[in-house]
């Protein structure tokens, strides 16, 4: 492989996507969808901020006995995973399904490799081209979104910042997954229909199906959530099983049954989520969500997929490096699962057939 003829087939990819309506319209109802979340998020973090407000204003009169949190701009931010990943893979998915079917439809590949250009440097070259599609989009909605911040008078500090950059890395990831699928089913397949089905099929298989076996294989396996104790008192509990407030004084044998339902509810707990986070191991977008949450929530503690699995100590923020540590496996998979279906389409593309 030299490296000239892979950035010319990479450049003249990176134009066909940028010059295609296909690509122009995905990108542009990606963008208006993205800046209406935005914009919904950030009416919400100002009700927040005005909510603040007050509660401290209650404070210095003496009506209020307790420090409120202040919002984070970072809530704004939490709403997008859901557009971008369900927008963000239809993007991927339409930029990379048609790479290597495009070419045998048109019988196109057999001159391109009368030209001297390798096979290898035709499918890296494809799949640079779509990478930085994919890029480019993503640079351009954080732009924008970054441009409404400033337009609104919001600016972010220092640490918020950098959390807003290593999520959009970590979108770049998930929508590389769906990228690479595409590729994977466009190298496989014999014509662009099946290419498109095939890549649905799979996305559809681990963003949805494996999560929800997952479930039923945990719901099965651990049984029934602990009862909670009957008393006097109120304990709140998350779902790491810490104490988060209590309610009202309690004696000794009442302590002893809440202290005895805590470790209960912690084991089942830690149960479930080993078994559900076995399976959604493989989800791009339940691995997303994971990691999304843990960088645009500092007060997270703990999370998992779905809402269950989400925990929180009040008052107290975790920094960056705590919510990176938090979901490393999930990081490593959005890291890993490219790098597998590419390596499939890769040594599919070399082993072809092509007469």
């Amino acid at each position: 492989m030299e490296a000239k003829g892979l950035f010319n087939v990479a450049r003249k990819e990176f134009i066909d996507h940028l010059t295609s309506k296909k690509f122009i319209l995905i990108l542009a109802l990606f963008l208006i969808i993205s800046a209406y979340s935005m914009h919904v998020g950030m009416d919400y973090y100002n009700m927040r901020l005005e909510s603040y407000k007050e509660q401290i204003s209650q404070i210095e009169e003496g009506e209020l006995r307790y420090m409120p949190e202040k919002p984070s701009i970072l809530i704004i931010f939490q709403r997008l995973h859901f557009v971008i990943s369900l927008l963000g893979a239809i993007l991927a998915i339409a930029i990379g399904f048609d790479l290597i079917t495009r070419e045998k439809e048109s019988h196109s590949l057999k001159s391109l490799l009368s030209h001297p250009v390798y096979r290898d440097e035709i499918i890296n070259g494809k799949a640079l081209g779509g990478i930085l599609a994919l890029v480019l989009a993503v640079g351009i909605a954080f732009l924008i979104l970054f441009a409404m911040l400033l337009i609104f008078s919001i600016v972010p500090d220092l640490d918020e910042f950098w959390r807003i950059v290593l999520f959009g890395a970590v979108t770049v990831l998930c929508l590389l997954t769906y990228f690479s699928i595409a590729l994977m089913a466009s190298t496989v397949s014999k014509d662009s229909g099946r290419a498109l089905m095939y890549a649905l099929i799979i996305v559809l298989a681990l963003s949805f199906a494996m999560p929800m076996i997952g479930g039923m294989v945990a719901e099965s396996v651990v049984g029934e959530r602990p009862e909670r104790p009957m008393s006097q008192s109120y304990v709140e509990i998350n779902v790491s099983g810490e104490v988060v407030r209590q309610y009202g004084p309690m004696n000794k044998e009442e302590e002893e049954e809440w202290e005895r339902y805590r470790e209960e509810l912690k084991a089942y707990n830690d149960k479930k989520w080993a078994i559900r986070d076995a399976f959604d191991i493989f989800s791009p977008d339940g691995n997303y969500m994971v990691v999304s949450i843990s960088l645009t929530d500092p007060y997270v503690t703990e999370v998992h997929s779905g809402s269950w699995g989400s925990s929180y100590t009040p008052g107290e923020t975790t920094s960056i490096q705590e919510s990176l540590e938090k979901v490393w496996k999930s990081i490593f998979a959005l890291s890993i699962l490219p790098v597998v279906f590419f390596a499939i389409a890769y040594i599919k593309f070399m082993r072809m057939d092509i007469r």
